[in-house]
């Protein structure tokens, strides 16, 4: 069985972390796109560090017999993981996008030279 102590802490970090998202939300220094696996993130380990059966239940049916909240780790760990891969995702893209923004500008300063070669 899940102790108290471990569910009431669990439930208020993991309330703490939505909290905190909607903060970074509305003070607009997070992204609603980015906040939104946070925020899945926290209601998902707040709502299985609240309900002690649940995760006792889940704790069974993957093989954890001594310490029940050790799934509630793990679940965080893979939501982390899956931001994490999103981020990879995001800087990937934005990598990409930065080089042809180089090339673009490399290409307009070479023609703001040429243009002014040619004017002289």
């Amino acid at each position: 069985m899940t102790p108290l102590a471990v569910s009431i802490v669990g439930a208020l970090a993991s309330f703490t972390l939505v909290l905190v998202v909607l903060e970074l939300v509305r003070s607009r220094r997070l992204r609603e796109r980015y906040a939104l696996l946070w925020l899945l993130t926290g209601l998902t380990l707040t709502a299985l560090s609240a309900w002690r059966n649940g995760l006792n239940t889940i704790a069974g049916w993957v093989g954890v017999r001594g310490y029940p909240p050790a799934v509630l780790f793990a679940v965080g760990i893979l939501f982390i993981l899956a931001v994490l891969l999103h981020y990879s995702t995001v800087i990937s893209r934005l990598s990409d996008q930065n080089v042809v923004l180089a090339q673009r500008l490399a290409l307009l300063e070479e023609q703001l030279v040429e243009r002014a070669t040619s004017e002289r």
